[in-house]
């Protein structure tokens, strides 16, 4: 981070009062500030730690804490998701057929209409203003995962979530009036009031829940809420005042630990927050040092600082995955949007394109052993519903991995699991992580590929295919979505799978194994181009529609399939695929698809060009609080979607994308500075990942290269491309000792 640099020992200014001290905290000019709280839940000041959440906001004539925890969830079971008819083979009959509306009503419409399966919010803690009236002064102190809030008479509240322990701490300083917390459980036996263009789904009565009981003791408030069968959540809290200064601790827990939130409390208070917050600190300093980046752009600079903030709130690795709105559930009454659940179609794969780059493998790993864990749950489906051996992911999952139905042309795709081994495949890529090939990378990716050897088919002209196929999310739930000829989506999973465990079996010394699976991608056919050699969605079927999803050209990003590297006809076809996003604009495209096309820009080394893509997602797409929100909250017209729907997909590929700016390593030479803009003169990195386990640090002061240093986990020989004085490129060999870092001197 630019400003850890420039703000490196700077601490707040409080003094310890009744035996609690301080948190100290560090500014910086990325610092989300405020001359007010946010007056609506998608604008509050976020804190997380990948389990539980907060939002810091007011509402009406209160304080509000949303408090959130990522296993709430009703997780009761689709009716629509089982019967003779629950078979793929029973979908391709209707296709055949041209009868495609039973398909629609037992599949896609269930999703629509039942409230459930669905993540669930959890409470909020509210605090009276009262006479303490309104705050001046709002602050998130980003190195600090803590927010800080001001009034002219002088309290303040300082309020943050333990980085590993699943409890929130506040505390009141200066405090004269007479406040106390209290829990707003959600409202379960009304309708919900709040109305916004949000996206949000039904209002939570629709859930059919009894509401929940509060139960309350001195200094002490439960709130136990019963969900759908067994599953229950409580919320508790707990505070003391001494003088003029008021703690408290706060607690989420589900029936799916064995913690409970009362205990949670307990415990928090023997600790004391002085404890806590060192440990707190322990955990977010580490974070702040694995990587840093430092530009000469405001805006990307704070919103590059945003989006690492929050990747590391909302996930770690023993966490579950990062979902559409992570620990930052929806507090408006009604269930989230999309129920707040996985999709895999897109949203968690984008989510974690910054742990590679970023250096944040441990992080990326709440994704990857999430889905390890889940393989027999995915087994059990893909046998039921595809009737094959292997595995398969479905494109929109619960918690616990269960399919939920939808449009089931993506959310039972016949890829998702594939787009999901590319994670795999990059940790191991990145890590150069023996253990983790052999135990998790390889067994699952084998799984995958088993899965798509056998849904697939070999024509009489010796070309595999699949029968129908599809591309997120072209021509929506149509019947029109099933493809006769293979699209170029689901053709570049399958060559990336194959490809990943041919070369995974061979770094095994598994040689039978890594020529059958090369002997099967070398079965697929070539890409479908367009007569300017665009890619194509499939045969036919040209990118000639502003669309949000590039399914289309998954082959040059983030597959790498077709590379800038690879000459001048690799060249010739993303020029002329990326110029066909830009032909026909950005209409109907959302906040990611900007993100994305920053990427691409980047992987074209034309960094002009991904600047601009990330500065308008920046701009453009995202609340005050850097939340991406979907639609065009500008009104600049850089898209027809103006709602606000909160995911958070945008915002990790706009980090991805910034990274790929600075450093990329996915053709096995390290490039630095690949495609920053011309008027870029200084711009440094600290410890971003290469693949093949290096790390690398550069700066560039005045437009030239001022130092370079990289570090190697298990030593070994790279090529490294940095800028030449003048202009061009220059390529430097390195031998470079385990363990060890390597300045280089130009």
């Amino acid at each position: 981070m630019k400003h850890r640099l420039l703000f490196i020992g700077a601490i707040t200014f409080l003094t310890g009062c009744s035996g609690v001290t301080v948190c100290e905290v560090t500014p910086t000019p990325q610092d989300l500030v405020f001359t007010e709280l946010a007056k609506t839940w998608d604008e509050a000041v976020p804190l997380g730690n990948a389990t539980v959440g907060a939002l810091v906001w007011q509402k009406d004539s209160s304080l509000r804490f949303s408090l959130d925890r990522t296993d709430l969830w009703d997780l009761r079971p689709s009716d629509s998701l089982s019967g003779d008819r629950y078979r793929f083979s029973w979908v391709k009959e209707q296709i055949r057929k041209k009868d495609y509306l039973p398909v629609q009503q037992k599949f896609d419409w269930p999703y629509d209409r039942d409230p459930a399966p669905s993540k669930i919010p959890g409470a909020a803690l509210e605090f009276a203003l009262g006479k303490l009236g309104e705050p001046d002064s709002v602050r998130l102190y980003l190195n600090n995962a803590l927010c800080e809030v001001y009034w002219s008479n002088g309290t303040r509240l300082q309020t943050f979530v333990h980085a590993s322990e699943p409890v929130g701490w506040f505390v009141f300083r200066n405090l004269n009036d007479t406040i106390q917390p209290m829990i707003v459980p959600p409202v379960y036996d009304r309708s919900a009031t709040d109305h916004a263009n949000d996206h949000s789904g039904p209002d939570l009565e629709r859930l059919g829940y009894r509401q929940g009981t509060i139960t309350e003791s001195p200094n002490r408030i439960v709130y136990h809420q019963p969900g759908w069968g067994d599953f229950a959540y409580d919320v508790a809290v707990e505070w003391e005042r001494r003088g003029t200064t008021l703690q408290g601790v706060w607690s989420v827990t589900s029936s799916l630990v064995e913690d409970r939130a009362d205990e949670e409390i307990t415990e928090a208070w023997d600790r004391g927050v002085n404890k806590d917050y060192q440990e707190h600190m322990e955990f977010w300093n580490d974070y702040w040092a694995a990587s840093s980046v430092t530009l000469p752009d405001e805006v990307l600079q704070k919103q590059y600082d945003n989006e690492m903030y929050k990747f590391g709130s909302a996930t770690r690795e023993d966490s579950y995955p990062i979902s559409l709105q992570a620990v930052w559930t929806a507090d408006n009454g009604k269930l989230p949007p999309w129920k707040g659940d996985y999709h895999h179609d897109l949203n968690t794969q984008l989510s974690y394109w910054p742990a590679y780059i970023g250096n944040h493998l441990n992080e990326g790993l709440g994704y990857l052993n999430t889905i390890w864990n889940q393989r027999e749950t995915y087994r059990k489906w893909t046998r039921q519903y595809f009737g094959t051996d292997g595995l398969n992911v479905p494109g929109v999952a619960t918690l616990l991995g269960e399919a939920m139905g939808g449009w089931i042309q993506y959310s039972m795709s016949q890829t998702a699991g594939a787009w999901i081994a590319q994670h795999f495949y990059l940790h191991w890529k990145y890590s150069a992580d023996d253990e983790f090939l052999r135990e998790q990378g390889y067994p699952y990716v084998r799984d995958v590929a088993t899965f798509l050897e056998q849904i697939s088919q070999v024509n009489e002209d010796g070309v595999r295919h699949l029968e129908f196929s599809s591309s997120p999310e072209i021509f929506d739930n149509s019947l029109q979505a099933w493809f006769p000829t293979m699209t170029n989506y689901d053709l570049a999973l399958m060559k990336i799978l194959f490809k990943a465990a041919s070369e995974m079996a061979s770094a095994l010394d598994l040689q039978d194994e890594a020529e059958h699976w090369s002997e099967i991608g070398a079965q697929l056919p070539d890409f479908d181009l367009a007569e300017d050699g665009s890619l194509t969605f499939a045969k036919g079927f040209p990118y000639q529609g502003s669309h949000r999803h590039f399914s289309h050209a998954m082959a040059f990003h983030p597959l790498g399939l077709i590379d800038w590297s690879d000459g001048a006809e690799a060249q010739r076809i993303i020029r002329a695929t990326v110029n066909r996003l830009d032909q026909y604009g950005p209409d109907y495209w959302t906040g990611y698809s900007y993100s994305w096309l920053g990427n691409m820009k980047a992987r074209m080394f034309d960094g002009e060009g991904a600047a601009e893509a990330l500065r308008t997602f920046a701009e453009c797409f995202c609340l005050k609080n850097t939340f991406h929100a979907n639609g065009d909250q500008s009104g600049t017209g850089k898209s027809l979607f103006t709602y606000r729907p909160f995911t958070l997909e945008g915002n990790f590929a706009f980090a991805s994308g910034i990274q790929e700016m600075l450093l990329q390593s996915h053709t096995g030479v390290i490039q630095v500075f690949p495609a920053i803009p011309k008027t870029w003169k200084d711009v440094s990195f600290k410890q971003l990942r290469a693949m093949g386990g290096y790390l690398v640090s550069a700066l560039m002061e005045n437009g030239k290269m001022a130092s370079l240093e990289v570090y190697s986990e298990r030593g070994g020989r790279v090529k490294v491309v940095v800028p030449q004085e003048t202009a061009g490129r220059d390529t430097i060999e390195l031998d470079i000792p385990q363990k060890k870092w390597v300045k280089v001197n130009k």
